[in-house]
């Protein structure tokens, strides 16, 4: 069943859509949409589940506008007030003409896709209203639709799951790319996320194309947040004697921030996480790649966190973390790798130009044998700190007479101008009775003036890894870093 969107801001806002109810052998209840409050539309319902065999699920009921202006949401129960009667009356025939000139109301949501429709959701109204999310795609891999862009004001509508294949289906193909999410309001309203990628047929006998890629996060209005990616599809499980394992999606990626969204707090979305990867003995199939953060604009908040990646007989490599913005913004953490055999972290956003931290690099992932590297620090800009390296991922879990531990990350440099370099990320400790500790990340630069980053210790093993580099300090002025032990 899907959850029930929150209510509007107090004096200005849309009230929240209703989740699209889970898709199955009997579909889930779409969830209710949020209340306006005083100005502001209703959220609109949530669209019920497809079903395979049984019952589509039931569409949830739209929220109430605000009291002063506001249309419904998407099947919301008429009203029993006669001032709100009047209200719905006056503004569905001020938005008719308009309707019919541009495709868009005035004021008011967008009409979101049925499921199994694959449909995009249509754009909100020019002045307030969200976009209608993108409808699922069906049991055939087809990808799921498009939020639709919002007006002045508003959300972007969330994007479509894409399309699956049936248990034990003959088919052969890969599940649907989940839908885009829509824009956010010009002026005002984050991007809508991306919709989930489609799972493969967990037990088909014919050779897999694996799961559907996550949709993009849609962007952000001048003052809203980027979208979050949409998360990969599931990979197939290959039958005794069928084809290779099948591939987990990648995460889609996270919207970019507002021009000014910094001013408001709002940054990048994040990157969506990738999907599992299976296969029948265990091995093989890869986790789908996380997902990169999203930008922010000019005076941006902070970039995105790249997704992390999906477990498999790979693991994903963790999304890349989002820039912040062009002035000012910290740089996203990059994402963890999954859990599985070669498993890396992503790196670290870069800073904003002014008094703004790079990202962290996401840690390396957890191997089978060998573990993960951790992802590289971002960079500062002008003045700022250097992200520090992301820890490597420990080895030899299921291995326990070999296997090597991760790699620390690199510590990213100091802003050109000021700034300290980011410490290396510490080794991976290998769990392996003769396995290799990861090496220490180095520390990274400064620049001007700044202290270099410490390096890492290296991490526990038989032997031990190597403890990482220092940073050079400054040229102008500044030490250099310490350097890491074995």
């Amino acid at each position: 069943m899907g959850g029930a969107g929150g209510s509007a801001g107090l004096l200005i806002g849309n009230g929240g859509a209703g989740g699209a109810g889970g898709a199955g052998f009997i579909g889930g209840d779409g969830g209710n949409g949020g209340n306006g409050v005083w100005i502001g539309n209703g959220g609109n319902a949530g669209v019920g589940g497809g079903a395979v065999i049984g019952t589509p699920g039931g569409i949830g009921a739209g929220g109430g506008s605000g009291l002063l202006l506001g249309l419904d949401g998407f099947n919301a129960p008429p009203g029993t007030s006669p001032l709100h009667i009047l209200q719905q009356d006056a503004l569905n025939a001020i938005n008719a003409p308009v309707q019919a000139a541009t495709e868009r109301p005035l004021i008011g949501n967008g009409t979101p896709g049925a499921a199994f429709s694959g449909a995009d959701g249509t754009p909100g109204g020019w002045l307030l209203g969200d976009g209608g999310a993108g409808g699922s795609g069906a049991y055939n891999g087809m990808a799921g639709g498009d939020g639709g862009a919002a007006g002045l004001v508003g959300a972007g509508g969330t994007g479509g799951a894409g399309g699956g294949y049936i248990v034990l289906s003959p088919e052969l193909g890969a599940g649907g790319t989940g839908g885009a999410g829509g824009a956010g309001g010009w002026l005002s309203g984050a991007g809508g996320n991306g919709g989930s990628g489609g799972y493969y047929s967990p037990f088909s006998f014919n050779t897999g194309a694996g799961g559907g890629a996550g949709g993009a996060g849609g962007p952000g209005g001048l003052l809203g947040a980027g979208g979050n990616g949409g998360i990969g599809g599931f990979g197939g499980v290959t039958g005794p004697g069928g084809g290779p394992a099948s591939t987990g999606g990648s995460g889609g990626a996270g919207g970019a921030g507002g021009l000014l969204g910094g001013l408001v707090g709002a940054g990048g979305g994040d990157g969506g996480g990738g999907g599992f990867g299976f296969r029948w003995d265990g091995v093989g199939g890869s986790g789908g790649n996380g997902g990169a953060g999203g930008n922010t604009g000019m005076f941006g908040g902070p970039g995105g966190a790249g997704g992390t990646g999906g477990y498999g007989g790979t693991g994903g490599v963790g999304g890349i973390g989002g820039n912040g913005g062009l002035c000012y913004g910290a740089g996203g953490v990059g994402g963890t790798g999954g859990f599985g055999q070669v498993d890396n972290g992503g790196a670290g956003g870069a800073a904003g130009l002014l008094f703004s931290s790079a990202g962290a690099g996401g840690f390396g992932g957890t191997g089978r044998v060998d573990g993960g590297a951790g992802g590289a620090g971002g960079a500062a800009g002008g003045l700022g700190f250097g992200g520090p390296g992301g820890a490597g991922g420990a080895g030899g879990l299921f291995s326990p007479d070999a296997g090597d531990a991760g790699d620390g990350g690199a510590g990213g440099t100091g802003g050109q101008l000021l700034g300290t370099g980011g410490s290396g990320g510490s080794g991976g400790e290998s769990l392996a009775s003769s396995g290799r500790g990861g090496a220490g990340g180095v520390g990274g630069n400064a620049v001007l003036i700044g202290v270099g980053g410490n390096g890492a210790n290296g991490g526990i093993g038989d032997p031990n890894g190597d403890g990482g580099t220092g940073g050079t300090g400054g040229s102008l002025l500044g030490q250099n870093g310490l350097n890491g032990l074995p």
